[in-house]
């Protein structure tokens, strides 16, 4: 690559949180909006589409977590080579990973379509909701390769030290969204009675807007070059190196989320007021894991940055002061959900079963929170630093053990109903949390490092030569 032409923003021990957290703080914000907006105008124009929004949606958090196989290993991997200063590598790594999340979101898009119907059945939806539900999946899920795409694209420009550019594309997508789903719903398309479809074909049609966006900046900021000659011969055992790292980091989510789709078959169980409660708290809830969430991922960015260029112990004082940050923050945010929370769940419904349900569920979320802090906290730094596997691990054994076993048992044998499942939840947060805190405490992961330092330049060498 010729250097010369790099416009990178260098990354290190000096960079402030704030300079990448401020950015991603606001476009997680403004990504949050972007995933409830659809809840929030639909809770006014029929709630049970509410219900089946948010039983789709967890198909499409599912898909998600899937192309974060290689979206996760580019962060990684683009961080620790740009902090080694291997920049031969990057046009190869960048080609390789938008190339094949591509190829394998298409594949995605399709089973979704082949397979909606069996998936209905899986989490068990009941009758007054599958119509709708199917058809988000049907739509949402059929362009569901453009966030396969656009998550990596989003990982590239981060590292390379451009955070903003997230939060602007976050910003033109949601008028573009809410502007579409005003039209369908309430505006001049509204005689059509497309309800949930309408909504759906506003979603995809501001993700392809999102996509052509940050390939403009890609290009435009001349951060690297997407070609298929830098993939010749193709690098195998670069691929292998990113599905090692991807596969245990996503492993982790995608457990998580199979883990909550199996909660939510419990709460189908508890009728449809349980159903809208969770969907409706966690719109809310969304918002008070915001300012943990993007310093857990400025910190992961800057920690495989000093990874790379071999400053192990100033990452590891540096995840502590993030704590530091992020931890009074999320329990003030989520404090506040649960004072505000019987009025502000009034905006999606006036149902008092409802809202009695969501105050509860709001409580046990300050519990929630403080374990998420800590979990997104080190196991996003533990990614960063190369100590992928040991998340996984201790992920399925306390989300599986404890939040499946005890949601289950709070929820349905003792009787509290979704807030018991939501109990669940809280226990496996706090104790996993606790858990990958005391393995980067012990620094466990030194000597982890995907790249080396020694390494020479190979197969990136030959193809742009």
């Amino acid at each position: 690559m010729n250097t010369a032409k790099r416009k990178t923003i260098e990354i290190n021990e000096n960079t402030p949180l704030l300079m990448i957290a401020g950015p991603m703080f606001l476009e997680l914000f403004l990504g949050t909006m972007l995933n409830n907006v659809d809840t929030l105008m639909l809770s006014h124009y029929n709630e049970n589409s509410v219900g089946a929004v948010g039983n789709a949606n967890q198909f499409m958090f599912l898909v998600n977590i899937l192309f974060n196989v290689i979206a996760t290993a580019t962060s990684v991997v683009v961080a620790q080579y740009l902090g080694a200063k291997q920049y031969e590598k990057m046009n190869m790594i960048y080609t390789l990973s938008v190339f094949f999340n591509a190829a394998l979101g298409v594949l995605i898009s399709l089973g979704l379509i082949a397979f909606n119907p069996l998936l209905m059945d899986i989490i068990r939806i009941s009758d007054e909701m599958r119509p709708d539900a199917m058809m988000y999946v049907y739509i949402v899920g059929g362009g569901s390769f453009l966030m396969a795409v656009y998550n990596v694209l989003m990982q590239i420009l981060r590292c390379n030290g451009f955070p903003k550019i997230g939060m602007y594309i976050s910003f033109g997508i949601n008028i573009i969204n809410i502007g579409g789903n005003y039209l369908f719903l309430y505006g001049p398309l509204k005689h059509l009675n497309m309800g949930v479809s309408g909504v759906a074909i506003s979603t995809v049609t501001a993700r392809l807007i999102a996509v052509i966006a940050a390939f403009i900046c890609f290009f435009s900021l001349k951060i690297g070059k997407l070609a298929v000659r830098y993939i010749k011969p193709f690098p195998f055992s670069l691929l292998w190196k990113m599905i090692k790292i991807g596969l245990p980091s996503a492993g982790e989510n995608f457990s998580y989320s199979m883990y909550q789709m199996c909660l939510l078959s419990v709460i189908n169980t508890m009728g449809n007021d349980s159903v809208n409660a969770k969907v409706y708290c966690n719109t809310i809830i969304a918002f008070a894991m915001i300012f943990s969430n993007a310093s857990a991922m400025a910190t992961q960015i800057i920690t495989g940055h000093l990874v790379g260029a071999g400053k192990q112990e100033i990452a590891y004082k540096r995840v502590f002061k993030t704590l530091l940050v992020s931890m009074p923050i999320t329990i003030a945010l989520a404090s506040a959900n649960w004072l505000l929370s019987r009025y502000t769940l009034r905006i999606f419904t006036d149902n008092e079963n409802v809202i009695k349900l969501g105050v509860m569920i709001m409580f046990v979320d300050i519990f929630i929170e403080i374990g998420r802090c800590l979990n997104m906290t080190f196991v996003s730094s533990l990614k960063a630093a190369g100590a992928y596997i040991f998340p996984l691990i201790v992920g399925l054994f306390t989300m599986w053990g404890l939040g499946l076993g005890l949601g289950f048992t709070f929820g349905k044998i003792v009787g509290l109903g979704v807030a018991g499942v939501f109990m669940g939840t809280a226990s496996d947060e706090c104790i996993r949390g606790l858990i990958v805190m005391y393995y980067w405490y012990k620094k466990k992961w030194f000597g982890k490092a995907i790249v080396d330092k020694k390494e020479e330049p190979s197969e990136t060498a030959t193809a742009e030569g």
